[in-house]
């Protein structure tokens, strides 16, 4: 069944992989047990054991029945959760339409609520009319520039 866990290393067994899990995590107070994986960064999926997911791997070794054309959802949506209880298995689409959205966009900007799902935008408005703008400024640009090479005078 580990084979199945991409990039995870093969020198681990099931009880190997398992303590190894156990001592790099620690447990919250709202029942979250919380991988400590490569790197400094909290709060994203974290990659442990060779190159493998630490949720998947997680999933594999503590809940069993690993299906690999499915996802490993964390239940509570803490991304750095391997607490067996809290990770279940589910469909690609089942998992994209359960994923949470930000109140803001990456660049800050407040989102809004879609009117017919009730969620929020997957595009923020100010982010789009701001792309919107420098694409047509580049496209203006090229033109005077094709222009030029050509003898002719921007009208």
């Amino acid at each position: 069944m580990l084979s199945q866990v991409k990039g995870l290393s093969r020198h681990f067994t099931e009880e190997r992989l398992r303590a190894y899990l156990v001592s790099r995590s620690a447990r919250r107070d709202d029942g979250c047990l919380i991988v400590r994986g490569y790197g400094d960064r909290r709060g994203s999926h974290q990659k442990l054991a060779g190159r493998a997911w630490a949720h998947i791997a997680a999933y594999v070794v503590f809940v069993g029945g690993y299906d690999p054309d499915l996802d490993v959802d964390q239940r509570c949506g803490v991304p750095d959760c391997i607490e067996p209880t809290h990770l279940r298995q589910v469909s690609r689409a089942e998992n994209c339409r359960t994923r949470r959205r930000g109140d803001r966009c990456r660049n800050g900007h407040d989102r809004e609520v879609d009117e017919a799902t009730g969620r929020y935008r997957r595009v923020c408005r100010i982010c789009n009319q701001q792309a919107q703008r420098r694409w047509r400024e580049r496209q203006a640009a090229e033109v005077a520039q094709a222009r030029a090479r050509h003898g002719r005078d921007p009208v």
